[in-house]
């Protein structure tokens, strides 16, 4: 791939930038659906601008927009990117055709839990200080720009508050995490009335493989006994169902720990 001088590429990302800042100022409610396409489309070829940028040098130091203000917009297009891919109307399913995102761009400096860790770290540490609700804000600004984290912002939030003082973060993390998810996992097993110890063995293969499958007949294994010739059984749907929910339970705590 051939690249223009980064002096070209530059000035068209700091006419982005201004763009932004002057159209959509933080803070700012964006209000109506073509307001916030027009955000959509600014803030994607920003994100396209800035992808490239990142592989010169001089770009370094010179990003014009600061960490904690890039975070903030990107959690804004990710709010946005829920709302627009959320099939909750025909209408709004129609609207998604005429709107592109960056996710991958997203991704590609994606925050991980390790550095929301070492945010915990620092806030523990400055704890009664009065630098504590700086750097929680700063752990919440990162979870809510962060396309993997936003399912787990109540696990974060609840661990930050119930941090102890003496044991190692990390330790305490992967002991939390544990009880969390055997916590939820049990709730799913209940309320769908799941088999137990062949839904734990369908969910320890999920994340030995990295993803739920939903193909084959491990899933129907899992499932309570129904005669799926039955007139009404349900059968279809009690499935659909239990992938849904196991699904999400696997997005959830897949790499946590």
């Amino acid at each position: 791939m051939l690249l223009k001088p980064y002096g070209e590429y530059f000035d068209e990302y700091a006419e982005k930038v201004t763009e932004l800042r002057e159209r959509f100022p933080l803070g700012a409610q964006i209000a109506g659906e073509q307001a916030q396409k027009d955000f959509i489309a600014v803030f994607g070829a920003l994100l396209r601008l800035r992808n490239i940028l990142l592989s010169f040098d001089d770009f370094s130091g010179n990003q014009i927009l600061t960490d904690r203000d890039l975070q903030d917009y990107q959690s804004l297009y990710l709010d946005f990117y829920q709302s627009f891919h959320r099939a909750d109307t025909a209408e709004r399913e129609l609207i998604n055709d005429d709107v592109v995102f960056e996710i991958e761009l997203i991704k590609q400096v994606e925050i991980n839990v390790d550095y929301i860790l070492m945010l915990v770290e620092r806030f523990r540490a400055a704890k009664g200080d009065g630098e504590d609700k700086e750097i929680k804000a700063t752990i919440d600004r990162a979870v809510d720009s962060s396309p993997s984290l936003r399912n787990k912002k109540d696990l974060i939030e609840e661990f930050v508050d119930r941090l102890s003082i003496d044991e190692s973060v990390a330790d305490e993390w992967r002991t939390y995490v544990a009880a969390k998810r055997e916590a939820e996992l049990e709730r799913i097993i209940t309320e769908e009335n799941l088999k137990p110890d062949q839904t734990r063995d369908f969910i320890s293969a999920a994340f030995r493989d990295g993803q739920v499958r939903t193909t084959g007949t491990a899933v129907t294994t899992i499932l309570p006994p129904v005669s799926r010739f039955a007139k009404n059984s349900g059968h279809g749907a009690k499935k659909q169902t239990v992938i849904e929910k196991l699904t999400a339970f696997f997005e959830r705590f897949f790499d946590l720990m």
